[in-house]
């Protein structure tokens, strides 16, 4: 059987975005996001975060305050059952830093962190699914060639355009246990 992995962006996907969210207090799961995740842990697949961090850039947080809330945050989800076997961020932004953070492969639409992915865990790009908030998120997914792309409306009114490279558009990640077709 071929190894595949569902790849979430983080804000929007998996907790609601209250915009740079570094900390517990400010960090709400979305609605059914643990059962969707058991749901796909049950059908084979990994469970791998992609999440663009530009607040570390800006200064809002630290790399520190981000890796605790990411430990925090797996803990909840390994409580409820699922384990994430990955978390890769980019903490660049294109307005801050040196001229090569500025200018990265990890941040998305850029592809490297589901390259990234995709090579450390011997993943089939074919069978692999990428569920985001943004046409980013499936820009990146398209250039790494990605099987399936999911973009979530998460509360947010989305344009025509932003549903273009989407396979998929779903209220939240919640509706994957009423899909079949995994």
């Amino acid at each position: 059987m071929s190894k595949k992995a569902v790849f979430l962006d983080r804000d929007g996907v998996i907790n609601v975005d209250h915009g740079y969210v570094h900390k517990p207090d400010d960090f709400e799961f979305v609605e059914g996001i643990f059962d969707a995740c058991r749901h796909f842990q049950s059908l084979g697949y990994l469970l791998i975060v992609v999440t663009n961090q530009s607040g570390i850039a800006r200064g809002m947080y630290n790399e520190q305050q981000f890796q605790a809330l990411t430990e925090w945050m797996t803990d909840r989800f390994r409580d409820e059952g699922v384990t994430i076997s990955q978390v890769y961020h980019c903490p660049h932004h294109p307005d801050y830093g040196s001229e090569a953070e500025r200018h990265c492969s990890c941040r998305k639409p850029e592809p490297g962190m589901i390259l990234q992915g995709l090579k450390e865990f011997d993943l089939d790009p074919a069978q692999c699914i990428m569920i985001g908030d943004k046409r980013g998120d499936m820009e990146a997914a398209e250039a790494a060639g990605l099987g399936r792309k999911i973009l979530v409306k998460s509360g947010q009114s989305l344009k025509a355009a932003d549903h273009e490279l989407a396979d998929e558009v779903w209220q939240s990640a919640g509706e994957a246990v009423h899909t079949t077709r995994f």
